[in-house]
């Protein structure tokens, strides 16, 4: 569209101006055809010395259109001008192109039309300013002729970036900037030259003489400005080309090689082929994938090799030849690398500087292409060492690292509720086929069980070989045999599944197999193992599944389930002194649960119990009785104590600040009533925590009371004078209870919930709590009932004089952040009464 818009433009302007009575400075005395045809062949001169320059992948030309413009305005009439341009330039290029062997017509027509309309405005804007009377030699005319060069330069300027923009892949700014300062300083060359030659028309035809050397000389000027810029252009590309190179693949390095070239030397086609290593070399076929980038692995003739092909849209300018191809070998030291082949077009630079250019280049790509085939060898590298690391060589099955790595993280992915199994195999008698059959045989045999047991496992079930002959099975998810109207605790168990799956796999791996001609029947047997997935670790599981093998080879059965009565060596308790010392370290693994104590006939709160827990990482929630044992036995009792004071102290110092004056019961663990410094540590809690010693009750059982008499009498004795209040636990089922409450005083006695719980069925238990309900009123010590859940269980302590008790029937243990809110529904909930905290202080 634009070509057709330019020469239409051209050849109206060229006709209407023909015909404007627009008078010519009369110089010499030639006819006005004379002067056309001067003009002619001026115009015609002017592209026959032209020069090219590189832009893109593409040529432009620049020539002397300038000096022919001046010359024509002075020996032709004006208003001939554009026609006499668009014939001259037409037929000089018609040449041009014909000497060339090209037949580019429309283009022809096109650049012809372009240079007819910046004549016509060039001559208009000289016309202008110079007017039909002007003197040839005077200030006017020269201003209006320079005036003109400039308009002439302009519109051909943007008839020219306009029509490159739309063949080349560069912003018309860039087409511009790039051209302009190409012509810059031929423009002002072909300026001087016109004016100087009009000058000397006027004053001195004879100065015309020096006219041809100093033509030759800025043609050569003009000539070396563009093969320097030439070589900058080329040298930065080249710059930024081998910036890129680098990449960590051959195909990567070899497409940045590709555009790289293609930009640097303009070039119409540019072609890398690499040579394969040695191990690639054997019968590659012929692959070639489609798109921008061709690439073609040829097939093993010679070196073989693949070929990384790109080309560019090539729009040759009019008279353009196509350039030489050059090709150069790629080395590296000594090693072939490959070949570089680059499809010059129009040749701008001298062959031998193209050829260097190209040259160093193919010696940075082969850099490059070398340190990528070397990083692909190293990734290759690692990729195998990475998944030798975690894969057993001769089966390809995951090895023991991986399946414990693996299979930790699928087993904490998990619900920790979710069943789990282990089914550990060992093969019978393999050491037998080993030494009859011989080692290859043997690790046929291997391979074999590994395709069989990979053939049987389901989605995101676990195979390995753990060594030798014994393979490990993870299942993730065991079924039960159950439907989902079963109540929760009738679920049955999962094991009976992962035995069924155990056996499944004995019967396929037992299926004959020819092994060296000989045909074998594998025989395997199989520890299983099945626990939930929060509860143990998968070294542990394998430990205990290792526990079942051994069982089913001495019973000499093919499967055995893992029985823990026979396991004398858990690592539970093992791990648990270490894990306990990160909880102490935890700020969240030992939580309270708090459980008011309440007076049984209004139910408000007359104290709270703290209740330890333990919020185990892999186990789950433990009760005391998990853990405390673990304390007791180590050096961990201390730090232990005294962070569960903290823990108590901190909540009943945040229900006192709520208005609540009771105190918080803390169970005392056995061996600290046997520590000296035990009271030391209770009044240095009581003193960081601000808190009033009768605040705290220091909960014992009888067991432990008539233990050690001695150390015991001093410790309890140490800390009834901080006035630390001391409580019974599980009062009643000790031995000597009537002999300890009778030598320490007491301000509390806890009766055992097994006698609240059985004491409205049994005369026997109501008799224990009557008893404890009458020794407390003797001795001056409130009596608490623990375990209470139901309105009967109430009521009877009620009948029988019990003054308080705790169970679910009046609040279950709750969280810290939830004990004030309980404790303030329960005051509230109550009946105007005042209840003393101890029975001693009535009357």
């Amino acid at each position: 569209m634009l070509m057709g818009v330019v020469v239409l433009a051209a050849v109206v302007l060229s006709t209407v101006a023909a015909v404007l009575p627009l008078q010519r400075p009369d110089i010499l005395a030639q006819p006005a055809a004379v002067g056309i045809g001067a003009a002619v062949v001026l115009a015609a001169f002017a592209q026959f010395a032209r020069l090219r320059f590189r832009l893109g992948r593409g040529t432009v030309s620049v020539s002397w259109g300038e000096t022919a413009l001046i010359l024509s305005f002075v020996l032709a009439p004006p208003g001939w001008l554009p026609a006499a341009t668009l014939v001259g330039a037409a037929g000089a290029w018609f040449l041009i192109t014909w000497l060339n062997d090209q037949r580019a017509v429309t283009d022809i027509v096109h650049l012809a039309a372009s240079l007819s309309l910046g004549t016509a405005g060039g001559t208009a804007a000289a016309y202008a300013i110079a007017g039909p009377g002007a003197p040839v030699d005077s200030t006017r005319t020269y201003a209006g002729l320079i005036v003109g060069s400039v308009a002439y330069l302009l519109i051909t300027l943007g008839l020219a970036v306009a029509t490159l923009s739309l063949r080349r892949d560069a912003p018309p700014r860039q087409i511009a900037a790039r051209v302009l300062h190409a012509k810059l300083p031929m423009f002002v060359g072909n300026v001087l030259v016109g004016i100087s030659v009009v000058y000397a028309l006027v004053n001195g035809p004879w100065w015309l003489l020096m006219a041809p050397p100093v033509l030759w000389l800025l043609q050569r000027t003009y000539r070396y400005h563009l093969r320097a810029e030439e070589e900058r252009r080329v040298w930065e590309a080249f710059a930024r080309a081998t910036r890129t190179l680098g990449g960590s693949s051959e195909a990567a390095v070899a497409d940045a090689g590709l555009r790289g070239a293609l930009d640097v030397f303009g070039a119409r086609r540019v072609e890398i082929e690499v040579s394969l290593p040695p191990h690639q070399r054997d019968g590659e076929p012929v692959v070639v994938h489609e798109g921008r980038l061709s690439v073609i692995e040829t097939a093993a003739d010679g070196d073989g090799g693949r070929r990384y092909v790109d080309e560019a849209p090539y729009d040759p300018m009019p008279g353009a030849a196509p350039g030489p191809v050059i090709t150069r070998e790629m080395t590296v030291g000594r090693t072939r690398v490959g070949e570089l082949t680059v499809w010059l077009a129009e040749p701008t630079l001298p062959a031998a500087r193209d050829e260097l250019a190209v040259s160093a280049y193919a010696d940075a790509l082969a850099g490059a292409l070398h340190d990528a085939a070397a990083h692909e060898r190293l990734m290759l590298l690692d990729a195998k060492v990475a998944h030798d690391g975690v894969h057993d060589q001769l089966t390809g099955l995951a090895n023991r690292r991986s399946l414990l790595t693996d299979g930790e993280a699928l087993l904490q992915s998990l619900h920790r509720d979710r069943p789990v199994a282990v089914l550990l195999l060992d093969l019978n008698d393999f050491r037998e086929i080993n030494g009859t059959l011989g080692h290859r045989a043997g690790d046929e045999v291997l391979r074999t069980v590994a395709e069989r047991l990979t053939d049987l496992t389901r989605d995101q079930e676990l195979v390995a070989r753990l060594g030798d002959d014994e393979f490990a099975v993870l299942l993730p998810s065991v079924a039960t045999l159950a439907d989902s109207a079963t109540p929760l605790h009738e679920v049955p168990s999962p094991l009976p599944q992962a035995v069924r799956r155990a056996r499944e796999i004995v019967d396929e791996i037992g299926r004959p197999v020819d092994i060296g001609g000989v045909r074998l029947v594998v025989e395997v047997a199989v520890g299983v193992v099945v626990e939930k997935a929060g509860y143990a670790d998968l070294g542990e599981l394998i430990r205990r599944a290792s526990i079942a093998l051994d069982q089913a080879k001495e019973l000499h059965v093919g499967v055995a389930a893992y029985d823990s009565a026979s396991d004398a060596s858990s690592t539970d308790h093992l791990a648990l002194p270490a894990e306990l010392v990160d909880a102490l370290t935890s700020d969240d693994q030992l939580v309270l649960m708090l459980q008011p104590e309440v007076d049984l006939e209004t139910g408000a709160p007359t104290g709270v119990e703290a209740l330890i827990r333990w919020n185990h990482p892999r186990r789950g929630l433990l009760t005391p009785d998990l853990f405390v044992g673990t304390a007791e036995h180590g050096e961990l009792l201390a730090p232990f104590t005294r962070h569960v004071l903290d823990l108590a102290l901190t909540a009943a110092s945040g229900w006192a600040a709520a208005g609540f004056d009771v105190p918080v019961s803390v169970n005392v663990s056995a061996r600290s009533l046997l520590d000296a410094t035990f009271p030391a540590q209770v009044a240095d809690a009581l003193r960081r925590h601000r808190m009033v010693p009768a605040q705290l009750v220091l909960e014992i059982t009888e067991s432990m009371a008539v233990s050690d008499q001695g150390v015991v009498d001093e410790v309890l004795a140490a800390l009834r004078d901080l006035e630390v209040q001391i409580s019974v636990d599980d009062f009643g089922t000790g031995f000597s209870s009537l002999a300890f409450v009778t030598r320490v005083r007491v301000d509390e006695l806890k009766v055992d919930r097994s006698f609240v719980t059985e004491m409205t069925d049994s005369a026997a238990a109501a008799a224990v709590v009557r008893g404890a309900v009458e020794l407390g009123a003797r001795l001056g010590a409130r009596v608490v009932a623990e375990g209470v859940e139901t309105a009967d269980q109430r009521a009877a302590l009620l009948a029988l004089g019990c003054t308080a008790a705790q169970g679910y029937h009046f609040s279950r243990p709750l969280p810290a952040d939830k004990i004030v809110g309980a404790l303030r529904q329960l005051a509230d909930a109550a009946p105007a009464k005042i209840v003393p905290l101890r029975a001693g202080e009535v009357g």
